[in-house]
């Protein structure tokens, strides 16, 4: 139920702050939560009956316990995930703290994570019985239970996102800041994880790019959907419910276009082309998309129409809004009937080979120097995180100018360069054959930690971006907040410190070649993308701490760069060395089974080259910036100075001398005495 307080008086909506504001009774919230659990429960079960994936299988038949419970499962652990990251997103960039908004936000986020927690429990239950066919009263099902959430795949992944969604429950139960509630955040993100490794994604021919699409689709969703849910539950307790709600639509709009990309992804690979769309399968695709225009066309309504009568018609905009949100409940059935329905696209083909099914995709042809630069493995992750800094790069040196201030063109330039090498590395042709041999995917490594961070570091982005971003008074933290958050934090005071930065940079060589990480990284897409996170992350940090301009960095004075940039050369040789003269073969049977008949040892032998010769190349290259660097700031001061004088008649000087005479005077009496 939704009841309006009336105004003492009639007066303006902005005049009184709390104008406007309506009270959602316990009932009204009940009855939306009931609502969109219904919809999306029946949308499930009907689009499961239409499709077959109700039918008893001819063997190993679960019971319909089974059938039909696993939907209902999986329908409650996709709505209460939904929560918990909206309830954690909307309380970390969108409510002001403190406030009974916020803590609402953050107690609603922990309650959806205890619910993801035991129903990621009961999916976990369930997908077992589904998988060895007997219930847990039957013999041996325990074993059989604890090898399934050990050894299988599918099995680990349920596990994992029920430990994570536990531990986000505990956090978001404990959170009392806004540095709580990002923590929150980013844990609930992280836990979406496994789910877009259990998935038809998991077994696709195009493994990575199947998996990122559907992680980016299960973060989409998960903050469109609770984002909404949690404006909803804080609605009544705002002062300024419009500025909530605009801040959300934003947020809402991001996700859309989100969503829609990554749909349409993972579906062509999936469906394997338009004729997969005839298939029962296809026809669920089709009803998403249905549904994702439906919620569209509705996001458009609101962002014209209700939001700006959202204080003088705020019932209005709350129907509007819980159908909205019922709707999305019925696309979350769908979904879960996507997940339970067999795909056009077998997800195992027998004709593949070895080396394919193990990277996921068709093995490239044999390696040419042409190849290098025109073969290509487009990574999603990578393409839109590359293109999303550019644009937004651009639109923050566009702000600049438009409102009279000056941008350096040379870091604009510096920026688009090291944007179009990472994307180079990483979707180009370093990542085509990064997998197949040690000596590729050394080339790889060091563009990625020495070649990539160098020009990103000169483009000073995080300077640009804190003269762009509007600064929020409201206690609440936008995006300028959270990078200065980050800036002035206590762990990068600690990993920005140089030697911390120069350990990471040249340290990590040692542990992640010589430690199961390595073969880890070959042989899974989470790993895989960790490390080239971690590699252009520890590159960037030394690089800003050598030539960066940004805050955040401690830098210290120029001899002792140079000094630390001399010693990291020194561990890079020594690095390099030791993998040409070592007789040791680090994921010798990987390449082995990617790279059939190559002669492995001379192949290392050749990555220990690249690490000790091709990879000095950037580093003479930061000896040179650094060089540079220190003529600059030297005439820098010597300008200052020259100013200095010229403003007070040389005062610094007359001083100086001044001093020397009093030293002089003193000198010559104490002579005298003697």
């Amino acid at each position: 139920m939704v009841t309006s307080r009336r105004p003492a008086a009639p007066a303006p909506a902005p005049a009184s702050p709390a104008a406007g504001r309506l009270r959602l009774t316990a009932p009204g919230a009940a009855a939306t939560t009931a609502a969109v659990l219904l919809a999306a429960l029946a949308v499930a079960l009907l689009a499961l009956a239409a499709s077959g994936g109700l039918v008893p299988p001819a063997l190993g038949d679960p019971g319909e316990l089974v059938r039909y419970g696993l939907p209902v499962a999986r329908t409650v652990h996709d709505l209460a995930a939904a929560l918990t990251v909206g309830c954690a997103v909307v309380a970390t960039v969108v409510l002001p703290h403190p406030g009974p908004a916020w803590t609402r936000a953050v107690r609603a986020g922990a309650v959806g994570a205890g619910v993801w927690a035991l129903a990621a429990l009961v999916v976990l239950v369930l997908t077992a019985m589904d998988v060895v066919g007997a219930a847990p009263g039957a013999e041996g099902f325990g074993a059989q239970f604890a090898q399934f959430a050990q050894e299988i795949d599918l099995g680990r992944a349920l596990l994992v996102t029920t430990v994570l969604a536990a531990v986000v429950a505990t956090v978001g139960a404990a959170a009392t800041t806004p540095t709580g509630a990002t923590w929150t955040a980013v844990l609930s993100l992280v836990a979406l994880v496994p789910l877009s490794l259990s998935g038809h994604a998991a077994g696709s021919a195009s493994h990575q790019t199947a998996v990122t699409s559907l992680f980016l689709h299960l973060a989409g969703v998960t903050v469109w959907v609770g984002g909404l849910a949690a404006l909803l539950l804080v609605l009544p307790l705002l002062q300024r419910p419009l500025v909530a709600a605009q801040r959300y639509s934003a947020i809402a709009l991001a996700c859309f276009a989100l969503v829609a990309l990554s749909g349409t992804v993972n579906a062509w690979v999936r469906l394997g082309g338009l004729d997969g769309l005839g298939t029962p399968y296809g026809a669920l695709v089709v009803g998403k998309v249905v549904a994702l225009v439906a919620l569209g066309v509705l996001g458009w309504w609101h962002r014209r129409r209700t939001l700006p009568l959202l204080a003088q018609r705020p019932r209005a905009f709350w129907r509007i809004a819980a159908g909205e949100l019922v709707l999305m409940g019925a696309a979350t059935g769908l979904g879960v009937a996507l997940s339970r329905s067999p795909t056009p696209v077998p997800a195992d083909d027998p004709a593949t080979s070895v080396a394919a099914s193990l990277l996921g995709e068709p093995v490239p042809p044999p390696l040419t120097t042409a190849r290098w630069f025109t073969q290509t493995s487009p990574d999603l992750l990578w393409l839109l995180i590359g293109g999303l800094v550019v644009v937004l790069y651009l639109l923050g040196v566009r702000a600049l100018r438009r409102r009279g201030d000056r941008w350096s063109t040379g870091r604009t330039l510096w920026w688009l360069f090291g944007c179009a090498l990472l994307l180079f590395v990483t979707s180009g042709g370093p990542a085509a054959y990064g997998r197949i041999s040690f000596s590729t995917h050394m080339l790889q490594h060091m563009l990625l930690t020495m070649a990539v961070p160098l020009p990103l570091v000169l483009g000073a982005p995080v300077t640009l971006a804190l003269r762009t971003l509007p600064a929020r008074r409201d206690g609440s933290r936008g995006p300028r907040e959270l990078l200065l958050g980050l800036v002035r934090s206590r762990w990068l005071a600690v990993v920005g410190h140089p030697l911390s930065a120069a350990v990471l940079f040249s340290g990590s060589l040692i542990v992640f070649y010589y430690s199961p990480l390595f073969e880890l990284a070959l042989r899974t897409h989470v790993g895989h993308e960790l490390m080239m996170f971690h590699f252009i992350g520890t590159g960037y940090l030394f690089g800003s701490v050598l030539i960066g301009v940004d805050p955040g960095a401690h830098r210290p004075a120029y001899p002792l760069r140079l000094i630390l940039l001399l010693a990291t050369m020194g561990f890079h040789a020594f690095f390099g060395v030791s993998l040409m003269q070592g007789t040791q073969l680090l994921a010798g049977d990987w390449f082995a089974a990617v790279n059939p008949g190559a002669d492995l040892l001379a192949d290392q032998h050749r990555g220990g080259d690249i690490a000790w010769g091709i990879g000095e190349v950037p580093t003479l290259a930061l000896v040179l910036a650094v060089a540079i660097s220190w003529a600059r700031s030297d005439a820098r001061e010597t300008k200052r100075r020259d100013r200095a004088a010229a403003r007070d008649g040389e005062k610094e000087l007359a001083d100086y001398n001044a001093m020397l005479a009093r030293y002089a005077e003193r000198d010559g009496s104490g002579g005298g005495r003697r």
